[in-house]
């Protein structure tokens, strides 16, 4: 058989739906996308039976999964990830990696990129969080520092699968890390940060484009005194350039705001995302060693119950902003796919259903449920 014919199924495209259409694989890649349900000879035949066919999601914010957490920086750890959250419908992941010092920084951004040159296509490159944050965010949970030209060049020059590096704006530095970060074209975001809109206006200016977690760990609206300031979040709305994204897991935002964040974004703007640490997608008891434990859904600091990350996968998020914030299905699923490749630059092969780009294939019921994944045009179940 010389291709794969997926058919009689509700196909979402980036020009809208096509009801009882066709989609055909080759060689990993979509070959076509048709109005025709009709059975091709030579192809494998799946039949659809009107469920939807949508592009994989595209995890650009997602520390771990599978009692693993990709800075314990071996191959047994990506793998056991990267499977956990396919089997959920991410085919395209941009391992995240906290504060964690500089040897196992690098450890785990060498092995991530020997895996992408070794032809590992689901993995779109390295994520940094830190060390470059607020001290008053952090509140000593970390080491913080500023901005320093000599290491950041250093890890980039060694890395060269970075593809995004978080930072608060307001640091000495921080706009010339931006700008650098720019020029390498490098993502450069916003986090655990206590900016205002001054600080987020001359962030935007120098680089950073994008702001991570919306509402966590940074403030919004508050007072001094008598008089009143806008906070992070409000500037990152205000900004219309800038980019944000949500951890959608109904824990850390309610469905209220998530809403917002929609209406106020709105879909080419916000992404979807998990922060999902070692808990996601494991079914094991609680690990011994871990720093944190699970309460309602996320993982808090044993050391002072402050949320250090979520326990979500993207198809859970999908389905919360369908039906808990009351988003269209298809904005949804933009947020989980589109926009994210669009973001994170890799929207020419991801994201979206397109001729010629990687068959990253989920099909759902009709409540949302993933029933079969295709990454690179492999059938996983």
């Amino acid at each position: 058989m010389n291709f794969i014919q997926i058919f009689n199924g509700k196909i979402l495209t980036p020009q809208g739906w096509i009801d009882s259409g066709s989609l055909l694989i080759n060689e990993g890649r979509i070959l076509a996308i048709t109005g025709s349900n009709l059975p091709l000879e030579n192809a494998e035949l799946i039949d659809a039976t009107g469920r939807y066919v949508i592009p994989g999601y595209v995890a650009m914010n997602i520390y771990g999964a599978a009692g693993y957490q990709f800075h314990d920086g071996t191959e047994e750890a990506f793998n056991a990830i990267i499977n956990a959250h396919l089997a959920h419908g991410t085919t395209t992941i941009f391992p995240t990696v906290g504060t964690v010092g500089y040897d196992k920084l690098v450890t785990t951004g060498k092995l991530c990129s020997k895996l992408m040159e070794d032809g590992n296509r689901i993995i779109g490159g390295l994520h940094i969080v830190g060390p470059y944050l607020s001290s008053e965010i952090t509140k000593g949970r970390y080491e913080v520092k500023n901005p320093d030209r000599k290491i950041y060049e250093r890890i980039v020059s060694e890395l060269p699968c970075i593809r995004r590096w978080d930072a608060a704006p307001e640091l000495p530095g921080a706009c010339d890390f931006a700008r650098f970060l720019t020029e390498k074209g490098i993502l450069a975001a916003i986090s655990h940060t206590m900016a205002e809109y001054e600080d987020v206006k001359a962030g935007f200016d120098a680089g950073f484009t994008h702001a991570a977690q919306l509402y966590n760990s940074m403030p919004g609206f508050h007072k001094r005194r008598e008089y009143k300031y806008e906070g992070t979040v409000e500037s990152v709305l205000l900004i219309d350039g800038m980019t944000t994204e949500v951890i959608a897991d109904c824990v850390h935002l309610p469905p209220t705001i998530l809403r917002l964040v929609y209406k106020l974004k709105g879909v080419s703007r916000t992404a979807l995302v998990t922060a999902a640490l070692r808990y996601a997608a494991y079914e094991g008891e609680e690990l011994a060693f871990s720093k944190v434990y699970i309460d309602n859904g996320v993982c808090k600091l044993k050391s002072d119950d402050t949320v250090a990350g979520g326990i979500s996968t993207m198809d859970q998020l999908v389905r919360n902003m369908v039906i808990r914030a009351e988003v269209p299905f298809e904005d949804a699923v933009r947020m989980a796919s589109e926009t994210p490749a669009r973001i994170m630059n890799v929207i020419d092969r991801v994201g979206t259903l397109e001729k010629g780009k990687d068959a990253d294939i989920l099909m759902l019921d009709k409540q949302y449920n993933i029933t079969s994944v295709w990454s690179k045009g492999v059938r996983i179940f």
